[in-house]
């Protein structure tokens, strides 16, 4: 759940302006996912999430520009080990399997990854179509997601 909430985080705070932590927890129980404010300060932290200025004269919380590649691969590791429920490839096409309302942030995953063999993610509800550049790369890019599933 932890995994699932945090990565919905990112994507509230990609999409939306986001100011307070109020207005983030509010959006987590628009999305049917019940949260304090303590657990909002917590995921904030842990996410590393940063307050930027919004340009009218109000902050939003914004993903840090570039993280350490090894805080980007303990989170990829946990949102694929406790998200993904299964990896299937077919020529140049990977297919991702997800819990329900989690292929966005899967994609997003995946995207911020930067693997040159990926061309680019389209997500869904549950599932995420990762296009690899070129069809012998596929099946070592899926092992290389398998891995991120622990």
């Amino acid at each position: 759940m932890k995994a699932r909430r945090q990565m919905k985080i990112l994507e509230i705070v990609r999409e939306q302006v986001v100011g307070t932590q109020e207005e983030l927890a509010r959006h987590l129980r628009e999305q049917g996912i019940e949260v304090t404010q303590a657990t909002v300060s917590r995921d904030i932290k842990e996410l590393q999430l940063l307050k930027l200025p919004n340009g009218d004269g109000r902050y939003r919380y914004a993903m840090p520009p570039d993280q350490p590649s090894g805080v980007q691969a303990e989170r990829m590791r946990r949102v694929f080990r406790e998200c993904v429920v299964g990896i299937d490839w077919s020529e140049n096409l990977v297919v991702v399997k997800a819990l329900s309302g989690t292929g966005s942030a899967i994609g997003e995953a995946v995207d911020c990854l930067r693997w040159p063999e990926v061309v680019g993610t389209v997500a869904g509800d549950n599932t995420v179509l990762v296009v690899v550049r070129k069809r012998e790369a596929s099946p070592r890019l899926v092992e290389k997601l398998r891995a991120l599933m622990g």
